[in-house]
């Protein structure tokens, strides 16, 4: 049994590296698992499945090909692509993934996320996440045309860079307290997620036992992605685009 786990790519019309890196591991590493774990923010940004363009239209159809060889995807949605929804999973033939949940790997349980949750200690944003993920604001948010959603989303894009800029690094990191009770409440001693782009496997310890929480890295100046198999266990490794 071989399990990939990947996040973070922000794949976007600028970036069309990323998309042919992209392309390049469903045909070339994806096939070769039995799953691959997608834990958000595989697009920079989504703006409703009613609103795809042309790179997204390929990069399901790529996806539906990877599914269609034998490869189960599962995806969860990340802080810039949580308006992904059942149409999209229809169309690709994902399925979409709770935050946080917990699957098996061998006889290991595992806890996923995103990781955006964690981020405890930036208080703007978490204060944003919950306005923006709440199902009112989210209708409405859909009932706008295409075009609006565009000029909202690179206005919410351009603030968010700007107040970014003045965080630490602490402030944008997870709290390791909140790691802590999150494991703790899924009795979980194996933690994997992206979003800040700080890959490592990190060693802790979780109701006085040894834990690990693995970061899962970004795709910019080079690639990331996590594997798992029965016997190796797990491994993160960068390639270049």
């Amino acid at each position: 049994m071989s399990v990939l786990f990947i996040s973070d790519l922000h794949l976007q019309a600028k970036r069309p590296d990323l998309t042919a890196a992209f392309a390049q591991f469903l045909i070339e590493q994806a096939p070769q698992a039995e799953s691959l774990y997608i834990l958000g923010d595989l697009f920079d940004a989504w703006l409703g499945d009613d609103a795809m363009d042309d790179l997204q239209q390929t990069v399901a159809s790529q996806i539906r090909q990877l599914i269609n060889s034998g490869t189960a995807v599962y995806f969860m949605h990340g802080n810039r692509d949580f308006l992904i929804g059942e149409d999209f999973a229809a169309q690709t033939g994902v399925q979409l993934l709770k935050d946080p949940c917990v699957i098996t790997l061998g006889d290991q349980p595992v806890l996923l996320s995103h990781g955006d949750q964690l981020c405890t200690a930036d208080k703007d944003y978490m204060a944003f996440r919950h306005y923006i993920r709440n199902p009112a604001t989210i209708q409405k948010l859909l009932s706008l045309s295409v075009a609006e959603r565009i000029a909202m989303a690179e206005n919410i894009r351009n603030q968010s860079q700007a107040a970014n800029q003045a965080k630490t690094d602490e402030i944008m990191d997870v709290t390791p307290a909140e790691v802590e009770k999150l494991m703790t409440e899924h009795d979980v001693k194996c933690f994997i997620h992206g979003h800040t782009h700080r890959p490592a496997i990190h060693t802790l310890t979780i109701n006085q036992q040894p834990a690990q929480r693995i970061v899962l890295g970004d795709w910019d100046k080079k690639g990331w992605m996590l594997h798992w198999d029965e016997s190796a266990g797990f491994s993160l490794t960068d390639f270049p685009l």
